[in-house]
């Protein structure tokens, strides 16, 4: 075998490597969302927090969710899964219940923690 043909064959086995790597790592980052499962984040208002009205906008984002409830009502988001819902609270301390799941059965609850003045 000549020197070129070992060159040749050198760098075409190189090709199918890199490829091979590529797609792997390609398919290992598309599968992160099946490890993860769903997530949600309040972005306002902030746990904890006291309000000196009943009537409160809850913003927030989830993440890998396809069905998605607060205190057992569907909640909606829009395609980057952000999603905003007004709630009327109860004067004195309230506890708000997000429940969500991803399209591979995976669930998530998280609370929300209100006071009304």
């Amino acid at each position: 075998m000549t020197q070129r043909e070992n060159l040749k064959k050198r760098i075409r086995i190189g090709t199918i490597v890199l490829i091979a790597v590529l797609l792997i790592s390609y398919g290992i980052f598309q599968a992160r969302n099946l490890a993860i499962g769903p997530v949600i984040s309040i972005t306002a208002p902030i746990n904890g927090e006291t309000s000196s009205s009943t009537l409160i906008t809850i913003v927030g984002k989830a993440e890998n969710v396809s069905f998605m409830t607060l205190d057992g009502f569907q909640i909606f988001t829009d395609t980057d899964g952000n999603f905003s819902e007004d709630r009327v609270l109860y004067l004195g301390y309230n506890v708000l219940t997000f429940y969500a799941r991803d399209k591979f059965g995976k669930e998530i609850t998280k609370t929300l923690e209100l006071t009304a003045e």
